[in-house]
């Protein structure tokens, strides 16, 4: 969780202490956000903390992808493997395979 009072500096305080916020960051795992004219404007974050942060992106992105697949099974949008198998050789003009 962004800490308000210690996560958000000016770009200025984080060129003037840029080893100490490092440190903070990767000791706390939060990014910093840097102002630039009191607006939020970057966010700077530790490189295995955002790696974490990627890898926590794709496993929620696979479990949307599984209850959407869940939904289509309760709701009936399912195709057989057969009927798979003719549409996508024939959208690809893939031959039938010969015993």
């Amino acid at each position: 969780m962004l800490d308000i009072a210690k996560d958000i500096q000016s770009l200025s305080a984080f060129k003037r202490n840029t080893p100490g916020l490092l440190k903070r960051m990767r000791e706390s795992g939060h990014p910093v956000v840097l102002t630039i004219n009191g607006k939020a404007e970057i966010v700077v974050q530790d490189a295995s903390a955002y790696q974490k942060l990627l890898d926590q992106l794709d496993e929620l992105q696979g479990l949307a992808g599984i209850k959407r697949g869940l939904a289509d099974v309760d709701t009936g949008r399912v195709t057989s493997v057969d009927d798979f198998e003719k549409e996508f050789r024939k959208k690809h003009r893939i031959p039938r395979r010969s015993h």
